[in-house]
């Protein structure tokens, strides 16, 4: 059983808006009832361009009904153009938080009404512009490539688990999750490249915070694994200072950590130029 907060559970057994607008000026539907979860979310728009009426009806789990019924709440009153701008984090903090396993029901949300404005104007839905576009990477739910990038640089996604928690890819056979951890890393190790072609200009109180995000994210988990940690202790032009904590700071093989799990981790998502020193 999921622990889901008061609201999720609210929108759960009482759900917004529930059905289809007659007539809808805009339909967009998503996901597949094969796969689990499916979506569609009617609107109807005024002439001056705002939504007067929302309803959805949804295939899903707690979290897909929750998600679906405070979207329409969301977006009720407001232009197009001002819902475009709502995303899936804006479903969450509407429903307060919802089980990281349960990501990708926001994330539903958020495509249906895409697709909706999309119908709306006349274009193409996103999904069908991606699927053209990007590689099948998930077969079971057939997400691909560009989806797999689009969402984890929205979401700040790091590792092929949290992919699957908000886009499903990788839950079925699990046969993908290597390529999707390898789409990941490359990803990100982009990023941190186009980071370090500006590294003239990065101030540094954002290469601090770039710095001991990596350390908490990345580099603490795998010391932690051993009964060690680390602490940021300075950082001063390229060269970062650090302390080991707990069993690494009396390991005899402290220097290797230093150089291949710290700086490298260090180079490769902050800057390529970074030289990390242990400070006892």
């Amino acid at each position: 059983m999921w622990d889901y907060n008061d609201k999720v559970m609210e929108h759960f057994l009482s759900p917004k808006n529930v059905g289809e607008v007659e007539n809808p000026d805009a339909v967009g539907e998503v996901g597949n009832v094969s796969c689990g979860d499916a979506l569609k979310l009617t609107l109807k728009i005024d002439d001056e361009g705002k939504i007067t009426d929302a309803k959805f009806k949804t295939f899903g789990c707690a979290s897909a009904i929750a998600s679906s019924s405070v979207l329409t709440e969301l977006v009720i009153g407001k232009t197009m153009d001002e819902a475009a701008q709502i995303t899936n984090k804006d479903i969450v903090d509407a429903l307060g938080e919802l089980p990281e396993e349960k990501m990708h029901c926001s994330v539903m949300g958020m495509e249906a009404l895409q697709a909706a404005i999309a119908n709306y104007k006349g274009e193409a839905p996103p999904d069908d512009a991606c699927d053209h576009e990007g590689r099948i990477v998930c077969t079971c739910f057939g997400v691909t490539d560009v989806k797999i990038r689009e969402i984890a640089k929205e979401n700040n996604l790091k590792t092929a688990e949290e992919i699957t928690h908000y886009c499903k890819a990788g839950g079925g056979c699990g046969g993908c999750l290597d390529d999707i951890q390898s789409i990941l890393d490359g990803l990100w190790r982009e990023d941190s490249q186009s980071d370090a072609s500006d590294s003239g200009s990065m101030s540094i109180v954002k290469k601090v915070m770039l710095i001991q995000e990596v350390l908490d994210k990345e580099i603490k988990p795998l010391l932690e694994q051993d009964g060690g940690g680390i602490e940021l202790v300075d950082v001063s032009g390229d060269v970062v200072k650090v302390r080991l904590q707990g069993r690494c700071a009396v390991c005899p093989t402290s220097h290797v950590t230093m150089r291949h799990t710290v700086q490298e981790k260090l180079r490769e998502f902050v800057l390529p130029t970074l030289e990390v020193e242990e400070v006892k």
